[in-house]
């Protein structure tokens, strides 16, 4: 059994490319960061700043071009990058580590019943039979508020909210240690999408998982995260305690995510934007990426990249202003 005070999930100094024709795609350029049991981190940025690959290559679910250059990716001990593929498909992923993809419609097999698709998973791992398998899916269902009734349904016979449930159920069907949702809430109303967050989060409480959020959604993180890590070009800018890191960000592009969100407490104000965009992953900018973006660049900003800098215990921030 994992100590509760040791790291379940550790991500050292990893870094993955996307081979192109063009050059390599630096995607994760050295992020580091840790998960311990029973907590939730979310993992932030603007679209292409790498969030989904790293997740991609924690699950070892990437595409053929794309090469890990260095870094681990310790959970339970283990290097999930050193283990044989055959081991990893039958030991880790959907046992130990499952995910929920983002867009239920395109993830759920249109030509399987959301129950044949659950137990497919129990079966194959847990060494079920079939109506052992039924029974467990059917539990699952019930679970996620789905109900078991609906466990002969397709998937276009299913609610956004209810194909959205039902991949929270599948990833379930293993009692995973970590579950890694990408874009849960995507293509759903509001209500629904606070729904499916408060059960994320209710479940991750009952059951005592570890979960990472991939979003690009400020409120999504601090409805059900106490962690949170910035991603900005493929780095890892800041990271800490999400209560702190809101309260009193660091970096300044935290900061300009941070003013540019909407709320409906206090008085009303006209939000503020981040200038410019995302740099060309093929070809980075010298020095600190976010400088080209920054209000406060210094030269050095423009000739060297900044390390990290603990700011408190588990609080780190990547910034020359801060050296």
């Amino acid at each position: 059994m994992t100590n509760v005070q040791e790291d379940l999930l550790k991500v050292n100094d990893l870094v993955m490319y996307y081979q192109t024709l063009r050059g390599p795609v630096k995607a994760v350029d050295q992020v580091s960061f840790g998960l311990k049991k029973g907590e939730a981190l979310g993992l932030v940025g603007e679209s292409g700043c790498g969030k989904t690959s790293t997740m991609l290559t924690i699950l070892r679910l990437l595409p053929n071009n794309a090469k890990v250059i260095n870094g681990e990716i310790v959970f339970e001990g283990k290097n999930l990058l050193k283990i044989p593929k055959k081991e990893f498909n039958e030991d880790i992923r959907w046992k130990k580590v499952s995910v929920i993809f983002q867009g239920a419609m395109n993830a759920l097999h249109p030509m399987m019943p959301v129950g044949e698709q659950i137990s497919e998973a129990i079966m194959l791992h847990e060494h079920l039979n079939r109506k052992e398998a039924f029974e467990r899916a059917g539990k699952l269902l019930d679970l996620v508020g789905v109900g078991a009734s609906r466990i002969s349904r397709y998937a276009h016979e299913l609610s956004g909210g209810m194909k959205q449930r039902c991949m929270i159920a599948m990833s379930l069907a293993c009692s995973p240690d970590l579950v890694i949702a990408d874009e849960p809430t995507t293509a759903l109303d509001v209500i629904i999408s606070a729904q499916v967050l408060k059960m994320i989060k209710d479940l991750q409480r009952k059951l005592n998982i570890s979960v990472i959020v991939v979003t690009h959604d400020l409120s999504m993180v601090a409805e059900i995260c106490e962690k949170i890590a910035i991603m900005y070009a493929g780095k890892l800018v800041e990271s800490g305690d999400i209560k702190k890191v809101f309260n009193a960000p660091k970096h300044p592009y935290t900061q300009g995510l941070i003013a540019a969100f909407p709320s409906v407490l206090g008085s009303k104000k006209v939000l503020k934007s981040i200038p410019g965009s995302p740099p060309d992953l093929l070809d980075p900018p010298r020095g600190c990426s976010f400088h080209p973006r920054c209000p406060y660049a210094m030269e050095v900003c423009r000739k060297e990249e900044p390390g990290s800098t603990k700011i408190e215990e588990d609080w780190v921030v990547a910034c020359h202003l801060y050296r």
